[in-house]
């Protein structure tokens, strides 16, 4: 039965507009993301397959080009609109904490940094850069690295945060394995990176490793 013919209350785009979006199940929101199913099912049906297939909604929306365009009901023009929809999502959370204090929003630079970091296959380090009023200038990618880690070089750090004249800074990077628990080797480059900021007066806040479901804090575990 096409969705068309549902109660209207079971149709996924109605169902929304209704109850809102956190109302409806993770194949309900990608069936609204498909559209159209394939000969046979409905976008509800595919996007449950598409779910089980890959594991999960998290994994389906980290796949490359490659990988996606190989599922049923999927393509180049999907994969474009998805990318273009989680980037929308990412500047949306980078503007909030654009307009407030990094300081004072802490749960909103953790969210921009995970949607951020979170799907990267590899390790990307990534610098917050603020102000004297902890407001943000930017955040850029720094180094990147392979599955196991990236090499980051402090007089780089040092180098960028004086070109932007920050005051302090708050580093960021993902774990690809998925386990956010910070390593020896991240604790000693931290400790390094606040040493080599400490001479040009620059305060280093936080350091955030990004995993597959936690961001982990030096700030809060006290060790900055």
């Amino acid at each position: 039965m096409a969705i068309r013919d549902w109660p209207v209350d079971e149709r996924p785009r109605e169902k929304l507009l209704k109850k809102g979006p956190d109302g409806l199940s993770d194949a309900e929101l990608l069936a609204i993301f498909l559209r159209t199913g394939i000969p046979g099912k409905t976008a509800v049906d595919l996007a449950r397959e598409l779910l089980l297939d890959t594991g999960g909604l998290r994994r389906l929306l980290a796949m490359d080009m490659k990988q996606f365009c190989e599922k049923p009901g999927l393509g180049a023009a999907k994969y474009a609109q998805l990318q273009a929809v989680l980037e929308i999502g990412r500047r949306h959370l980078f503007q909030n904490i654009e307009k407030g204090q990094a300081l004072t929003s802490p749960q909103l630079v953790k969210q921009y940094l995970q949607a951020r970091l979170r799907h990267q296959q590899r390790e990307v380090f990534c610098c917050l850069f603020l102000d004297n009023r902890h407001c943000v200038i930017a955040c850029e990618d720094l180094f990147y690295g392979t599955i196991d880690g990236a090499n980051v070089y402090s007089r780089e750090v040092v180098k960028r945060a004086l070109a932007l004249n920050a005051a302090a800074l708050i580093f960021a990077h993902n774990h690809p394995s998925g386990v956010a628990e910070p390593s020896n080797a991240d604790q000693l480059l931290t400790q390094r990176l606040v040493r080599a900021l400490e001479l040009v007066d620059i305060r280093v806040l936080d350091h955030l490793i990004v995993g597959e479901a936690d961001v982990i804090s030096f700030a809060e575990r006290g060790m900055i």
